[in-house]
């Protein structure tokens, strides 16, 4: 199993390093022990937060809702936890399947 996905009660914890700016939302592989996501959003006013919360939530076809940011809101490096997902699940969509949901030109 991965370091960047842990599992909690009730869903799991990931490790993110956002690269905010990106020509495109998505996936792109890992970095070190956190899986790096590109967002299309500058980090103003929380909108790359909100994009990243999107993001995740549609790559593990979770409402929004069960999406949060526990760790690093202001930073590159992030906790997301989810609500309604396991490890296992997780790690095949954002790991294996270089999954890029809301990817937009």
């Amino acid at each position: 199993m991965s370091t960047v996905i842990q599992s909690v009660p009730g869903g799991i914890i990931i490790h993110v390093r956002v690269v905010p700016r990106a020509r495109r939302s998505g996936f792109a592989g890992t970095t070190g022990d956190a899986l790096r996501v590109r967002l299309r959003a500058p980090p103003v006013d929380g909108a790359a937060n909100a994009e990243l919360i999107d993001v995740v939530a549609a790559a593990l076809d979770v409402p929004r809702h069960a999406v949060s940011i526990v760790a690093g809101e202001h930073s590159r490096q992030k906790r997301v936890r989810v609500f309604g997902t396991d490890s296992v699940t997780a790690e095949a969509r954002l790991l294996r399947e270089g999954h890029s949901p809301g990817a937009q030109s």
